[in-house]
């Protein structure tokens, strides 16, 4: 229950509904979301945990600014991506990614061990009899999980730990409908060859795939909201459902991508084949 209610305040601090510097008191808390005052405090403690308030004895829940917030937690990063300034943290999220995601390959290259080497290619590979297969929700649960793979294998902790950054990115633009209708399937090659790159130990090759992967995701998305055709911001929350259950792909060249079925928890966590391999 209390998730439910740090969803709703999460994403009306997002949209810039309550605002920083506004105090909010347990008691409107509970009145606002129908909760009892354990399920408003627990609540709380979770937005106090991401540094979205501070909580002060006789002064109460004071919001605070958007720069002091966790910005790099999956749950946040959803919530912004949900709200009218998505444009906003679509951007960073692509600039962070040009700044990490190449070096992450490069070094991935260099000095992963065999294991994490051959996971990639599994997720690679994975990602490509998906699309083949006009199986939309493996699609997307291997991409994320190769994006997730990519920074630890590079062998730098600090890396890793933006991994879930990089997958809730690309599990929400699906869910939020910000992937076009048809998308080319250069690149699903593009990350075969990323991950051939780092199992052959070729660092320049694997960083310079990655770049033209960055690229295109950031072209797509950009098209997509010139266009205006994306979903409506906040239209899915964290447990919503979104697109249409049957769409599926259909490869010949360019191929239908609104494929997914369920919305976000279920396809960030659905096991891939390399997943069911590995237990």
């Amino acid at each position: 229950m209390h998730g439910q209610v740090v969803d709703r305040i999460g994403e009306s601090m997002a949209a810039g509904e309550i605002r920083a510097g506004e105090v909010l008191r347990l008691e409107v808390v509970q009145a606002r979301y129908g909760v009892s005052r354990t399920v408003a405090r627990e609540a709380v403690r979770v937005l106090e945990s991401n540094r979205l308030v501070t909580s002060r004895p006789r002064v109460g829940i004071t919001v605070r600014p958007m720069a002091e917030w966790n910005l790099y937690d999956p749950q946040v990063i959803r919530w912004r991506l949900a709200s009218p300034y998505r444009e906003a943290q679509l951007r960073e999220l692509s600039e962070l990614r040009a700044a990490v995601e190449p070096l992450a390959a490069s070094l991935a290259a260099a000095g992963a061990d065999q294991e994490v080497r051959e996971t990639l290619l599994v997720h690679a590979r994975e990602m490509a009899d998906a699309a083949q297969a006009g199986d939309g929700k493996p699609f997307i649960a291997a991409d994320a999980a190769f994006h997730r793979t990519l920074p630890a294998a590079s062998g730098n902790a600090m890396f890793a730990q933006l991994a879930e950054v990089t997958a809730e990115l690309l599990v929400s633009r699906h869910v939020l409908s910000l992937m076009p209708d048809e998308i080319d399937v250069s690149a699903v090659r593009q990350h075969v060859q990323v991950a051939d790159a780092v199992a052959a130990g070729r660092p320049e090759e694997a960083a310079r795939c990655v770049r033209e992967i960055l690229v295109l995701a950031r072209g797509e998305v950009e098209r997509i909201l010139e266009d205006g055709s994306a979903g409506a911001p906040g239209a899915v929350g964290s447990t919503g459902s979104a697109g249409g259950a049957g769409c599926r792909f259909q490869l010949v060249g360019r191929c239908p991508a609104r494929a997914y079925d369920r919305a976000h928890d279920a396809t960030l966590h659905a096991p891939t084949a390399g997943a069911l391999q590995r237990v």
